[in-house]
């Protein structure tokens, strides 16, 4: 029980710190009276580059922070506590390969907030669970799916003022990663029976495998004539 409560806390932890230095910077933001905007990714202009690291950081207003602290904080804790081994590859990737491919693509403007963020967890978290058929990651597809399958209408260019190329940027992004780590961490099980059925259903390979090559007998034909000195009887 105490491992499992310092798993969770574990958990939560870098998430907590993230969204905390999200709030700080808008709180510096409002009380200064300044604007960080021309932070965020200007695509395709070698000054927006910067933007790769600091656009997930900034937020347009209180509404905007809020509308992403609060998955980016459920789907960070799932990310860590069920892939504990690759976790911090995986945010990583997906916040340099969001931002970059949104400067790469993004209409011609400043892309600010962790949206993309939030689309590459929701992604990563839902692909691999279905692409390592482990029944516990799978539920966690289902719950992402369950509580943020929404999202998927963000990647469509309804809303003008709307990056819907950061959340498609994350969304591949997020897709990439798990397909590239999909055999790193939790597999799905494989019981007794299946490899059972797969060794009846290959015969030839069951039977060679049953002794090293060097231990398999050797079978030898020889043919005798018959002689030609036999008794009578032997003849009958």
């Amino acid at each position: 029980m105490t491992s499992e409560k310092h798993k969770i806390i574990a958990s939560i932890l870098f998430p907590l710190l993230f969204i905390t230095l999200l709030w700080i910077i808008k709180i510096i933001e409002v009380y200064t009276n300044l604007s960080f905007v021309s932070w965020g990714v200007y695509p395709r202009i070698a000054s927006g580059l910067k933007g790769i690291l600091t656009s997930p950081l900034i937020h347009e207003d209180w509404e905007h922070l809020i509308s992403n602290s609060i998955p980016l904080f459920i789907l960070g804790a799932l990310l860590i506590y069920f892939y504990h081994e690759l976790w911090l590859r995986s945010f990583i990737w997906i916040y340099m390969l969001s931002g970059f491919w949104l400067w790469l693509s993004g209409r011609d403007a400043f892309h600010i907030g962790a949206s993309g963020i939030v689309y590459g967890l929701t992604a990563f978290l839902f692909i691999s669970g279905i692409l390592r058929r482990h029944t516990g990651l799978m539920a966690v597809s289902l719950v992402v799916v369950f509580l943020y399958g929404g999202l998927i209408w963000g990647i469509l260019p309804f809303m003008v003022k709307m990056s819907w190329e950061a959340h498609l940027s994350g969304l591949m992004a997020g897709t990439l990663i798990a397909f590239y780590y999909r055999r790193v961490g939790l597999q799905r099980q494989q019981y007794d029976w299946e490899n059972e059925e797969e060794d009846l259903n290959n015969p030839e390979e069951t039977n060679n495998s049953i002794l090293p090559e060097s231990h398999q007998p050797v079978i030898r034909y020889i043919y005798k004539p018959q002689e030609n000195n036999q008794t009578d009887d032997e003849q009958n």
